[in-house]
Order: structure tokens, then sequence, then C-alpha cells
């Protein structure tokens, strides 16, 4: 059983966020509970992501979703030195990126974390030059935010953060592999589609209306369900289900939590209708699955 990170062992439920800065050796493998965004500083070493390796080195971004597993590894006399910034979702409320109308300004947030595991690492967003200064310029200030704590301090730790995922989201579209698709309606509602998953996946404990994605994603609820039966074959709810599914499903094995609790951590009030979405989607009851699987 991989060790799961608990988010109270980090931060506070009132202001779920946590920034360090530390030189990182080998640690083994471990999943969490939150969101982790990791800036290599200086250095460069083994990021062992879900079973594969990849070199991460000086400038490297990237982001590790709730429930993915990785680990460090690094030469003997070699020094990372990284910068670690957890969070929950919920620390950026849907209700201030509608405000803001930024929802579509976060492709790196939404989109990045949500390809295929060797296209996030082997094109991943490596920073140079002034656009390296700036995302470590935003870090440090938040850094001595949340060390000082003066007055004001998580109002602009949140707003900081929210720039730094559009800084992010701004050198991701710049990136060449991002610019070859058929055209810009295409590549729009490719994104589109991949935002509305990426939300999915990082909020599916939530209680998730079509009328809130409208809002949150300026569609209206049947071009919600067409962008992603474009994008991926299904609805949203289909998309919804099998995400909690897979969630459930680790759940199961890597927790001794009852079902009754497992269903709830993924969003499902009612036992007895998890129970027959589970049945349906893997074969087996929950009980079943934490025995076999």
């Amino acid at each position: 059983m991989k060790d799961i990170l608990s988010s109270n062992r980090y931060m506070k439920v009132e202001f779920p966020f946590w920034i360090t800065r530390t030189v990182q050796g080998s640690i083994a493998e471990h999943g969490h509970e939150f969101v982790e965004l990791v800036y290599v500083v200086r250095g460069k070493g083994m990021h062992v992501f879900q079973g594969t390796r990849y070199e991460v080195h000086a400038g490297d971004v990237f982001i590790i979703n709730p429930g993915e597993t990785h680990a460090y590894e690094t030469e003997k006399g070699e020094q990372m030195e990284i910068i670690n910034c957890l969070f929950m979702p919920s620390f950026i409320p849907d209700a201030l990126l509608t405000e803001l109308e930024i929802t579509g300004s976060m492709d790196y947030f939404y989109v990045h974390p949500f390809l295929d595991h060797d296209v996030r690492f082997n094109h991943r967003l490596n920073l140079h030059g002034q656009d390296a200064s700036n995302v470590l310029t935003l870090l440090e200030n938040m850094i001595r935010e949340i060390n000082n704590r003066s007055i004001g301090h998580t109002t602009l730790i949140r707003l900081q953060m929210i720039e730094l995922l559009i800084l992010l989201s701004r050198y991701y579209t710049m990136m060449p592999q991002q610019r070859i698709h058929p055209s810009p309606r295409q590549l729009d509602r490719e994104m589109t589609a991949k935002r509305i998953y990426g939300y999915l996946e990082r909020n599916y404990e939530k209680k998730i209306t079509l009328q809130s994605l409208s809002l949150l994603f300026t569609a209206s609820i049947r071009q919600l369900n067409r962008l992603m039966q474009e994008e991926y074959n299904r609805s949203v709810f289909e998309a919804l289900h099998e995400i909690r599914i897979e969630r459930a499903k680790h759940l199961l094995l890597e927790t001794e939590e009852k079902v009754i609790v497992v269903a709830t951590m993924v969003g499902y009030e009612d036992q007895s209708f998890f129970n027959r979405l589970f049945m349906r989607h893997v074969g087996c009851s929950p009980k079943q699955y934490r025995v076999t699987g």
C-alpha cells in the first residue's frame, strides 16, 4: 500500500494551500489528496510518475493530481532544489474564476495534467530566461507571504496563484507542439473539452451539475455534452461516473474505509446507486473488488 499524504498534514480547511522551497533528495513513491505544482529551481534528478521514470532539471514545471503517484530519485552527490506548491482544488473557487472570466485562460492548469503521461513529461513545460524569472518571482512572493502572514496574505496568495496559472498557461500555449492543430476552431473545441474533463477529474467529489458547468465554461448544456462526445465519446456525466469509479477502485484497494464512506468520498450519497454503478462499470460489487482487485 502506497503512502497517501493527507491534506490536513500541510494545510487548514479554511485556507487549503501550502508552499515551500526545499532541496529534494530521493523520496519513496507516494500519492496525495491535494494538487501539487512543482517548479525545479536548480539541479536535476529523476521523477518517477506512475511507475515510469522521467528526467527533470532546472526550469521544469509540472502538476501532480490527487490520486496520482510519484517519487524522486537523485544520484549520489547530486542536488535538486524545488518549490512545492500544494493546494486543494477548492483553493480557487469556481465563483472567482467565473467572476474574473478567466476559466479559458488557464489551459495549463486545466489541460496539461490530463494529457498522456509521455506528453506531460517528455514535452513538459521548461522555462528559461525572463519566463523562468517571472514564475520564480511569483513563487517566492507566495513563500514570503505565507511565512510572514501579514494582513491580507491569504487574499494576495490566492491572487498570485491565479496569476501564476495564467502565466504558465500563456507559456504552455506558446509551445511548438501546441500549435499543430487542424484549425483554430477545432483547437478551441478540443481545449474546451479537455478543460471540462480536467475540471471533472479534479473536482469529482463535489456536487456537480450541468448548470454549474455551463456557467463556469460559458457554454450551453447541449454544447458541453456535444464537445465531450466529440473528444471523449461520452457525455459529461458518463465521464464523471467513469472518473469517480476509477477513484473509488483506488480507494478500495489503498484504504480500509467502509464502502459507504468510499461512495461519499467520490461524490455519491446513495450507496445503493454507487453499488449498481460500480457493478455496471467494473463487473463486480465494491466489496468483491476489494477482495479480488
